[in-house]
């Protein structure tokens, strides 16, 4: 898919120390990008110079093909992990005030936040002080002075922090929602959980440089390790022990089930199949579980940045 983002060899540096070092991504368009990294990793400073709060000390960013420009601020809309509300303003004036700085109209800035407030079912905030809301009420003002002008690219630092389960899954559909219908966001985060439930493409920065782009089901693939969780009520407890050591790396595994059976990791040779291994283990028991162990985003973070 067309890329919406181009970031092009971008460095920025503040004095000896670097950020970002010769940075180079691609976000396709009509996707959920994860920018993933630890803290201090370059996140930050990059989504501060798409947002053209700094500038980079070298390279470039193309929004939907052209040059980053002033006039591209309209078409981007940022929801900072620091939030950026007036605590002493009432909420429907301020809400009024920042669609206004994004290029709404009044009456256009009236009717989406019309919309928006219906829908997220806060309507009687509109006269509340921030300062008067909870953190989670909060972020829903701040999710919606985010989206209310339509931008075309969306970029999420930490957008669930502050919020219970309920408006957590509240916000995330509203995500896929925004996709759905045509925005391209990024997502930047520490939960994994919700890389691997939202994101179709990820990006990981360690150390100013980026070690991972792509598709998540790709990365996912690079990953793998051939290794499958088995659960088996074996027909000879100690022969199988014994005889499935000779043929595949094996070590005992931990994960949930209903029946006290047997648990093994077991990787395979090279060359070797899962139809293999399954119709050996048809042969020594009873199979109650039989899982490929496929990597999380937390495993690949984890073994990534470990490995630098």
């Amino acid at each position: 898919m067309k890329p919406i983002l181009e970031v092009n060899n971008v460095v920025k540096q503040y004095g000896n120390y670097t950020a970002l070092n010769n940075v180079s991504l691609q976000v396709p368009k009509g996707s959920i990008y994860g920018l993933l990294g630890p803290n201090g990793a370059g996140k930050t400073s990059l989504i501060r110079i798409i947002n053209q709060i700094t500038m980079p000390d070298s390279g470039e960013i193309l929004l939907d093909g052209e040059k980053l420009n002033p006039n591209h601020i309209g078409h981007i809309g940022y929801m900072p992990e620091e939030r950026g509300l007036y605590k002493s303003m009432k909420v429907g004036e301020q809400a009024l005030y920042l669609a206004q700085l994004k290029g709404l109209s009044k009456a256009e800035a009236k009717k989406q936040l019309e919309y928006w407030f219906d829908k997220l079912e806060i309507k009687g905030w509109w006269n509340k002080k921030i300062q008067e809301l909870s953190k989670g009420m909060a972020q829903k003002i701040q999710f919606v002075v985010t989206v209310l002008h339509q931008p075309k690219l969306l970029i999420f630092d930490e957008p669930f922090s502050g919020f219970d389960p309920v408006n957590a899954n509240l916000i995330k559909d509203e995500i896929l929602e925004l996709r759905d219908k045509g925005a391209t966001i990024i997502f930047s985060t520490h939960r994994m959980e919700s890389v691997e439930e939202l994101c179709d493409d990820i990006a990981l920065i360690h150390q100013s440089n980026k070690l991972i782009e792509g598709k998540l089901h790709d990365v996912k693939r690079q990953y793998r390790s051939n290794t499958f969780e088995v659960g088996i009520a074996p027909h000879n407890f100690q022969g199988l022990l014994a005889d499935i050591s000779t043929k595949y790396t094996t070590k005992k595994a931990d994960f949930k089930t209903l029946d006290d059976e047997l648990k093994l990791e077991v990787s395979l040779p090279q060359g070797g199949t899962s139809r293999d291994l399954l119709n050996y283990l048809m042969q020594q028991g009873n199979i109650t579980h039989f899982v490929e162990k496929i990597p999380s985003v937390n495993d690949i973070f984890i073994q990534t940045v470990s490995q630098k």
